[in-house]
C-alpha cells in the first residue's frame, strides 16, 4: 500500500469516526483524526485537518443554524484571534518532532478534560478564554474543540452543535489563512484534506440516526480511548525520531 493510499484508508477511517462523534455531540473530529494524521504524515498537518474542520460544520449548520448562540460566539471568536497568532508561532518555531509531542500532549489534556467534564460557568470571560485556548491549540494542532465544548456542556444539544459548528467554521477559515501567511500550508495539505472530505461526509450521515438512538456516553468513552492511544503512540514515535 502506497503512502497516499495509507493516508486515505487509515486517515479516512479516523476522519469518519471523528465525524460520527462530532455530528452526534458537537465536537470530536480533531481529537480522533489529528493524532492519526500526524502519525501518518507530519507534513500535511495541521492544514489537512483544518480543511475538514472547515467543511463539516456546514452540514450541521444547514440543519441547526437557528440555534447558534451568537453572543457567546462573538466572545469566543474575540478570544480566538490572539490565540491563533500564538498557535501560528508554535507551528513556525518548533520542529516536527516537537510538534508531534505537542499534538499528543494536547490530545491527552483534551481527553482528560472532556472525560472528567470539568464544570465551568458560561459567561463572557470563560467563553473568551476558551476561544483563546482554542485558537492556540486549533491553529497549531487542529484540535480546538474541547475548550469551547467544556463551557457549553450545560447547554441543550442543538445549541451546542450549532454554536460549535459556527465557531469551528470561522476558526478553521481563520487558521487556514494564518497558516498560509506563515508559509505552513503546502499544497499537499490541501489535497489531503480534500480527499478526506468524502469519509467525513459519510461519518456525518451515519451520525444522524446515532444521534438519537445511541448512548453518547458510551460512544464517547470508546472514541476518547482511541484518541488517547493514538496520542500516546504519537508522543512515543516523536520522542524516538
Amino acid at each position: 500500500m502506497s503512502h497516499a493510499e495509507l493516508i486515505l484508508v487509515v486517515g479516512g477511517l479516523a476522519v469518519f469516526v471523528g465525524a460520527v462523534v462530532q455530528g452526534s455531540v458537537g465536537f470530536g473530529l480533531g481529537l480522533v483524526a489529528a493524532p492519526v494524521l500526524t502519525l501518518l504524515d507530519h507534513g500535511v498537518m495541521p492544514g489537512a485537518i483544518q480543511v475538514v474542520n472547515l467543511t463539516l460544520p456546514l452540514f450541521t449548520l444547514a440543519v441547526e443554524w437557528r440555534r447558534v448562540d451568537w453572543r457567546g460566539l462573538g466572545f469566543a471568536v474575540l478570544g480566538r484571534l490572539p490565540g491563533s497568532a500564538i498557535g501560528a508561532l508554535i507551528v513556525v518555531s518548533v520542529s516536527t518532532q516537537v510538534l508531534g509531542v505537542f499534538v499528543g500532549v494536547m490530545v491527552l489534556v483534551a481527553v482528560g478534560l472532556t472525560t472528567w467534564a470539568v464544570s465551568l460557568p458560561r459567561n463572557g470571560l470563560t467563553v473568551t478564554s476558551a476561544g483563546f485556548v482554542s485558537g492556540i491549540t486549533g491553529t497549531s494542532t487542529g484540535i480546538g474543540g474541547p475548550p469551547i465544548a467544556l463551557v457549553y456542556q450545560s447547554a441543550k444539544g442543538p445549541q451546542i452543535r450549532a454554536t460549535l459548528a459556527m465557531f469551528f467554521f470561522l476558526s478553521a477559515g481563520q487558521s487556514l489563512i494564518i497558516l498560509a501567511l506563515v508559509d505552513k500550508l503546502p499544497v499537499g495539505a490541501l489535497t489531503t484534506g480534500a480527499t478526506l472530505v468524502v469519509p467525513m461526509i459519510a461519518g456525518f450521515l451515519v451520525s444522524g440516526p446515532l444521534r438519537r438512538y445511541l448512548d453518547g456516553g458510551r460512544v464517547r468513552v470508546a472514541v476518547l480511548a482511541v484518541a488517547a492511544l493514538s496520542a500516546m503512540t504519537l508522543i512515543v514515535q516523536s520522542l524516538a525520531a
